[in-house]
Protein backbone atom coordinates (compact mmCIF):
# COMPACT_ATOMS: atom_id res chain seq x y z
CA UNK A 1 0.00 0.00 0.00
CA UNK A 2 1.15 3.54 -0.79
CA UNK A 3 0.02 6.63 1.12
CA UNK A 4 0.28 10.11 -0.41
CA UNK A 5 -0.21 13.54 1.20
CA UNK A 6 0.05 15.96 -1.76
CA UNK A 7 2.32 18.95 -0.96
CA UNK A 8 0.11 21.52 -2.74
CA UNK A 9 -0.36 24.59 -0.45
CA UNK A 10 -4.11 24.60 -1.06
CA UNK A 11 -4.41 21.22 0.66
CA UNK A 12 -3.61 22.49 4.19
CA UNK A 13 -5.62 25.66 3.47
CA UNK A 14 -8.86 23.81 2.73
CA UNK A 15 -8.11 21.32 5.48
CA UNK A 16 -7.95 24.20 7.97
CA UNK A 17 -11.35 25.41 6.77
CA UNK A 18 -12.76 21.91 7.27
CA UNK A 19 -11.25 21.52 10.74
CA UNK A 20 -12.57 24.83 12.07
CA UNK A 21 -15.64 24.17 14.23
CA UNK A 22 -16.92 27.66 13.32
CA UNK A 23 -17.04 26.89 9.57
CA UNK A 24 -20.69 27.02 8.40
CA UNK A 25 -22.28 24.10 6.56
CA UNK A 26 -22.07 25.56 3.05
CA UNK A 27 -18.43 26.52 3.38
CA UNK A 28 -17.58 23.14 4.91
CA UNK A 29 -19.14 21.34 1.94
CA UNK A 30 -17.32 23.58 -0.51
CA UNK A 31 -13.98 23.04 1.22
CA UNK A 32 -14.36 19.24 1.23
CA UNK A 33 -15.37 19.31 -2.44
CA UNK A 34 -12.34 21.41 -3.34
CA UNK A 35 -10.04 19.15 -1.33
CA UNK A 36 -11.55 16.20 -3.14
CA UNK A 37 -10.89 17.79 -6.52
CA UNK A 38 -7.24 18.45 -5.67
CA UNK A 39 -6.65 14.99 -4.16
CA UNK A 40 -8.37 13.22 -7.05
CA UNK A 41 -6.42 15.27 -9.60
CA UNK A 42 -3.21 14.02 -7.99
CA UNK A 43 -4.54 10.48 -7.57
CA UNK A 44 -5.47 9.93 -11.21
CA UNK A 45 -2.41 11.63 -12.69
CA UNK A 46 -0.74 8.36 -13.67
CA UNK A 47 -3.80 6.11 -13.69
CA UNK A 48 -6.29 7.49 -16.21
CA UNK A 49 -6.59 5.06 -19.17
CA UNK A 50 -5.79 7.01 -22.33
CA UNK A 51 -6.28 6.45 -26.04
CA UNK A 52 -4.13 7.71 -28.93
CA UNK A 53 -6.20 9.34 -31.66
CA UNK A 54 -5.75 11.19 -34.94
CA UNK A 55 -7.20 14.69 -35.02
CA UNK A 56 -7.93 17.35 -37.58
CA UNK A 57 -7.35 20.91 -36.37
CA UNK A 58 -8.62 23.88 -38.41
CA UNK A 59 -5.18 23.95 -40.04
CA UNK A 60 -3.75 20.43 -40.21
CA UNK A 61 -4.00 16.82 -39.03
CA UNK A 62 -2.16 15.94 -35.83
CA UNK A 63 -1.95 13.17 -33.25
CA UNK A 64 -3.75 13.50 -29.92
CA UNK A 65 -4.56 11.72 -26.70
CA UNK A 66 -7.91 11.41 -24.93
CA UNK A 67 -9.20 9.62 -21.86
CA UNK A 68 -10.33 6.18 -23.06
CA UNK A 69 -14.18 6.18 -23.17
CA UNK A 70 -14.18 2.36 -23.05
CA UNK A 71 -12.44 2.20 -19.65
CA UNK A 72 -14.37 4.50 -17.30
CA UNK A 73 -13.22 5.16 -13.75
CA UNK A 74 -15.35 3.29 -11.21
CA UNK A 75 -16.33 5.75 -8.46
CA UNK A 76 -17.50 4.36 -5.11
CA UNK A 77 -18.66 7.01 -2.63
CA UNK A 78 -19.23 5.71 0.90
CA UNK A 79 -22.46 7.40 2.03
CA UNK A 80 -23.16 9.99 3.24
CA UNK A 81 -19.97 11.98 3.44
CA UNK A 82 -18.25 10.15 0.58
CA UNK A 83 -20.39 12.12 -1.86
CA UNK A 84 -18.68 15.39 -0.96
CA UNK A 85 -15.16 14.85 -2.43
CA UNK A 86 -16.81 13.78 -5.70
CA UNK A 87 -18.94 16.89 -6.19
CA UNK A 88 -16.47 18.32 -8.75
CA UNK A 89 -15.25 15.01 -10.15
CA UNK A 90 -16.15 15.87 -13.75
CA UNK A 91 -13.39 18.52 -13.80
CA UNK A 92 -10.66 15.90 -13.32
CA UNK A 93 -12.22 12.58 -14.41
CA UNK A 94 -14.20 13.05 -17.65
CA UNK A 95 -15.32 9.43 -17.96
CA UNK A 96 -16.74 7.54 -14.98
CA UNK A 97 -19.52 5.38 -13.52
CA UNK A 98 -20.71 5.69 -9.92
CA UNK A 99 -21.84 2.94 -7.53
CA UNK A 100 -23.04 4.01 -4.09
CA UNK A 101 -22.31 2.07 -0.91
CA UNK A 102 -23.86 2.90 2.47
CA UNK A 103 -22.43 1.71 5.78
CA UNK A 104 -23.10 2.94 9.30
CA UNK A 105 -20.76 2.38 12.24
CA UNK A 106 -22.11 1.02 15.50
CA UNK A 107 -20.97 3.50 18.14
CA UNK A 108 -20.53 0.73 20.72
CA UNK A 109 -18.75 -1.99 18.75
CA UNK A 110 -17.31 0.37 16.08
CA UNK A 111 -18.20 -2.28 13.48
CA UNK A 112 -19.83 -1.22 10.18
CA UNK A 113 -23.30 -2.35 9.09
CA UNK A 114 -24.30 -2.22 5.42
CA UNK A 115 -27.58 -0.50 4.56
CA UNK A 116 -27.08 0.19 0.82
CA UNK A 117 -25.09 -1.64 -1.83
CA UNK A 118 -25.36 -0.55 -5.47
CA UNK A 119 -22.20 -2.32 -6.62
CA UNK A 120 -22.59 -4.53 -9.70
CA UNK A 121 -22.17 -8.29 -9.38
CA UNK A 122 -18.85 -8.11 -11.23
CA UNK A 123 -16.33 -5.33 -11.88
CA UNK A 124 -14.02 -5.50 -14.89
CA UNK A 125 -10.47 -5.84 -13.46
CA UNK A 126 -9.19 -3.55 -16.22
CA UNK A 127 -11.10 -0.60 -14.76
CA UNK A 128 -9.47 1.81 -12.30
CA UNK A 129 -11.45 2.27 -9.07
CA UNK A 130 -11.66 5.27 -6.76
CA UNK A 131 -13.26 4.99 -3.31
CA UNK A 132 -14.31 8.23 -1.60
CA UNK A 133 -14.48 8.17 2.21
CA UNK A 134 -13.49 11.45 3.96
CA UNK A 135 -12.73 9.84 7.32
CA UNK A 136 -10.50 6.77 7.68
CA UNK A 137 -10.72 6.19 11.43
CA UNK A 138 -10.72 2.61 12.73
CA UNK A 139 -10.54 1.24 9.20
CA UNK A 140 -13.56 -1.04 9.57
CA UNK A 141 -15.71 0.66 6.95
CA UNK A 142 -13.03 1.08 4.28
CA UNK A 143 -11.90 -2.53 4.77
CA UNK A 144 -15.46 -3.75 4.21
CA UNK A 145 -15.77 -1.69 1.02
CA UNK A 146 -12.42 -2.88 -0.34
CA UNK A 147 -13.36 -6.49 0.39
CA UNK A 148 -16.65 -6.00 -1.47
CA UNK A 149 -14.78 -4.62 -4.47
CA UNK A 150 -12.19 -7.43 -4.42
CA UNK A 151 -14.91 -10.08 -4.22
CA UNK A 152 -16.52 -8.61 -7.34
CA UNK A 153 -13.32 -8.80 -9.36
CA UNK A 154 -11.91 -5.29 -8.97
CA UNK A 155 -8.12 -5.12 -9.16
CA UNK A 156 -6.90 -3.56 -5.90
CA UNK A 157 -3.63 -2.69 -7.64
CA UNK A 158 -5.75 -0.25 -9.69
CA UNK A 159 -7.72 1.02 -6.70
CA UNK A 160 -7.32 4.39 -4.96
CA UNK A 161 -8.89 5.61 -1.72
CA UNK A 162 -9.39 9.36 -1.28
CA UNK A 163 -9.93 10.75 2.22
CA UNK A 164 -9.72 14.13 3.92
CA UNK A 165 -8.09 12.80 7.08
CA UNK A 166 -6.78 9.35 7.97
CA UNK A 167 -5.75 7.80 11.28
CA UNK A 168 -2.76 5.44 11.61
CA UNK A 169 -5.10 2.68 12.83
CA UNK A 170 -7.00 2.65 9.53
CA UNK A 171 -3.87 2.80 7.39
CA UNK A 172 -2.30 -0.06 9.33
CA UNK A 173 -5.44 -2.16 8.97
CA UNK A 174 -5.56 -1.63 5.20
CA UNK A 175 -1.86 -2.45 4.83
CA UNK A 176 -2.16 -5.66 6.85
CA UNK A 177 -5.44 -6.65 5.23
CA UNK A 178 -4.11 -6.48 1.67
CA UNK A 179 -0.38 -7.28 1.82
CA UNK A 180 1.52 -6.95 -1.41
CA UNK A 181 -1.17 -4.86 -3.10
CA UNK A 182 -0.34 -1.50 -4.74
CA UNK A 183 -3.46 0.04 -3.26
CA UNK A 184 -3.08 3.83 -2.95
CA UNK A 185 -4.46 6.21 -0.33
CA UNK A 186 -4.52 9.96 -1.02
CA UNK A 187 -5.30 12.09 2.01
CA UNK A 188 -4.91 15.69 3.14
CA UNK A 189 -3.44 14.65 6.49
CA UNK A 190 -2.55 11.66 8.66
CA UNK A 191 -3.92 12.63 12.06
CA UNK A 192 -2.51 11.72 15.44
CA UNK A 193 -4.78 9.09 16.95
CA UNK A 194 -8.33 7.98 17.75
CA UNK A 195 -10.41 8.94 20.76
CA UNK A 196 -11.77 6.23 23.05
CA UNK A 197 -14.97 6.36 20.95
CA UNK A 198 -13.12 5.82 17.68
CA UNK A 199 -13.18 9.40 16.38
CA UNK A 200 -10.13 10.87 14.65
CA UNK A 201 -8.21 13.43 16.74
CA UNK A 202 -7.92 16.31 15.93
CA UNK A 203 -10.09 15.33 12.96
CA UNK A 204 -13.08 17.20 11.55
CA UNK A 205 -15.91 16.00 13.74
CA UNK A 206 -18.71 14.13 11.94
CA UNK A 207 -18.20 15.09 8.28
CA UNK A 208 -21.66 13.93 7.21
CA UNK A 209 -23.46 15.87 9.93
CA UNK A 210 -21.42 18.99 9.28
CA UNK A 211 -21.94 18.82 5.53
CA UNK A 212 -25.69 18.27 5.64
CA UNK A 213 -26.50 20.39 8.67
CA UNK A 214 -27.84 17.51 10.77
Amino acid sequence: MLVFVPPHPLVPHYLAVCRNAATPTGLFRSAVAELGRILIYEAVRDHLPVLEVDLQTPLAPCPGQIVDPNLPYVLVPVLRAGLLPLERIETVVPNSVTYHVGLVRDEETLEPTEYLNKLPDTIDPRLPVLVSDPMLATGGTIMRVLEMLRDRGADLDKTTVVSVVAAPAALNKISKGFPGKKLRVYTACIDEHLSDKGFIVPGLGDAGDRAFGT
